[in-house]
């Protein structure tokens, strides 16, 4: 069973779509205490890195340790970035902090006409190493996913794969069984289905 975490912004009826498509069952839990009997989360998001305060204390307690007792957990989008200290987007509100290091905003760059929000297609640059091959195995260098969103997670050790829109940034993460997502794989096809279902068999769901 997936617990699908609603923070009151996130982008559920497409996951929810994308979930039954690939036979998974999920709930919605209602209290933090829920998370515990998952045998996966996933953190869905669209919008505003603000709207993750929503998860209070008690929710970000239940989920870290949930994830710290080997529960492996997916960000999309939003979700992806809160995986982190926090985005400038909101600075005032940290993230989960499972990963290290910042969001910060896209800088456009006018001369190739890149601007912000980063909305459409981009191609997955994939990095080697076994981070890449458990989220997106079957996945080839140059797939193409969707994306909507203005802030980026930065490239660093943890990143799987990276995009590039005016600058480099991750647009797949993992460490352990932390794995993040900046684009929307729901809304990303075939490509997108093969990571939600490596993610579900990585997790035994």
């Amino acid at each position: 069973m997936i617990a699908l975490i609603d923070y009151g912004a996130g982008n559920l009826t497409s996951v929810r779509k994308a979930l039954d498509a690939l036979g998974a069952t999920f709930v919605v839990p209602r209290s933090p205490a829920q998370c515990a009997d998952a045998r996966a989360l996933i953190v869905p998001g669209v919008g505003h890195f603000a709207a993750t305060s929503a998860l209070d204390a008690a929710w970000r307690d239940a989920i870290a340790g949930t994830v710290r007792a080997g529960t492996p957990l997916l960000g999309i989008c939003v979700g992806m970035q809160w995986l982190y200290e926090g985005s400038e987007e909101a600075p005032d509100v940290a993230g989960l902090g499972l990963l290290a290091g910042r969001c910060r905003l896209l800088r456009g760059s006018p001369a190739e006409r890149l601007k912000v929000p980063h909305v459409g297609w981009n191609a997955l640059q994939i990095g080697g190493g076994a981070r890449a091959s458990r989220l997106l195995r079957g996945i080839a260098s140059g797939a193409h996913v969707y994306f909507t969103h203005s802030y980026a997670a930065p490239v660093t050790d943890d990143c799987a794969a990276a995009t590039t829109h005016a600058e480099p940034f991750a647009a797949a993460v993992a460490r352990g069984h932390v794995f993040g997502v900046q684009f929307h794989p729901e809304k990303s096809g075939d490509t997108g289905l093969r990571i939600l279902r490596n993610f579900l068999e990585l997790a035994g769901c």
